[in-house]
């Protein structure tokens, strides 16, 4: 070998570098133009049958017909929604794996949880939020309180004396308690439950005392004369609700919601994230998505990917004060 051999070999590789950068910036710029040409796997974090599943379908329902592929929800529930997160993190960025990007895995879980199998800002994409749940607060009719500032004067009369159920340690359900606890100035027992149903269930048979639930399950609960509502957590009364005062109209600042949207694992290409966000933006836009998100008590959220992911990371701040106040921790 001359002297000259291992220089120009290594041109050669440079050069073969240059040629290739183009070479596969140009196949990305493909795959996004033709994309989707077969179907995507929507993954939910959390069981069949709940609101994240019948609002997630409803949006896939309408990403097919807008499409002309399939998106299909395939549920992956566990560890407060983070095992089905962790299989989006960790799935090939080629646009056919997206999933669920949630308040539980994405803003909560981060406090709650000592560890993650994931990190929620970097191993995910943010492609656009879908929806906005706020919870209920439901009593249960032998309480003698019909308005918020009635509970309150109640609780403060009774410290400790009165309970609020969860659907888990960490949940919106659960925090939206601690916040009222926190804004009133109030002592209640918080009781957590594996599940809204148990709860509800305890509730009505008088074993526990309110409850904040999302929406669609509390409401059927006051509109069948079983528990009467008395405020929603939103920042806006909700159209599905609008007889119901929010809860800020009596505590200022009072704001938690149960928000999904669309995420997909770190490193999407930015032409095919911009493709499924403007796609997105036709579904949450039409008429049909729009009467059966208002249905089910969600409103329709869309969101560009940058303000998604800001707004994940806003609210992940503005709630960990409020998970460590609680003591809700999960080894």
């Amino acid at each position: 070998m001359t002297k000259h051999a291992l220089p120009r070999r290594r041109a050669l590789l440079l050069t073969g570098g240059a040629i290739a950068a183009p070479m596969i910036a140009s196949g990305v710029a493909r795959a996004a133009d033709d994309w989707p040409n077969k179907p995507v796997r929507y993954i939910n974090l959390f069981p069949a049958g709940g609101p994240t599943d019948v609002l997630s379908r409803i949006a896939c329902q309408k990403l097919t017909e807008l499409s002309g592929q399939q998106f299909i929800v395939e549920n992956k529930g566990g560890s407060g929604g983070n095992v089905g997160a962790d299989a989006i993190a960790k799935s090939s960025p080629d646009g056919y794996t997206i999933g669920l990007y949630s308040v539980a895995s994405h803003a909560i879980a981060p406090t709650l949880y000592a560890k993650l199998p994931f990190d929620p800002e970097k191993d995910f994409t943010a492609i656009s939020m879908l929806w906005s749940l706020p919870n209920l607060l439901i009593v249960r009719p032998g309480v003698p309180a019909k308005t918020v500032p009635e509970l309150i004067a109640l609780a403060k009369a009774n410290p400790g004396k009165y309970s609020f159920a969860s659907s888990g340690s960490g949940t919106t359900v659960h925090l939206s308690g601690e916040v009222f606890k926190y804004l009133a100035k109030i002592d209640l027992l918080h009781v957590p439950y594996r599940g809204s149903a148990p709860a509800i269930q305890d509730l009505l048979a008088g074993q526990v005392d309110m409850i904040f639930d999302n929406i669609p399950g509390a409401l059927a609960q006051m509109r069948g004369g079983k528990a009467n509502g008395l405020g929603v957590t939103s920042l806006q009364r909700s159209p599905s609700a609008p007889e119901v005062p929010t809860m800020a109209e009596f505590l200022p600042g009072f704001d938690v919601n149960s928000w999904g949207g669309i995420c997909g694992p770190a490193g999407l290409p930015p032409a095919m994230v911009e493709k499924l966000s403007a796609l997105t933006r036709k579904a949450l836009e039409s008429e049909d998505v729009k009467k059966a998100y208002i249905n089910n008590g969600a409103t329709p959220v869309w969101l560009s990917p940058a303000d998604a992911a800001k707004y994940r990371r806003d609210d992940e701040q503005r709630l960990a004060p409020v998970i460590k106040a609680s003591g809700a921790k999960v080894d």
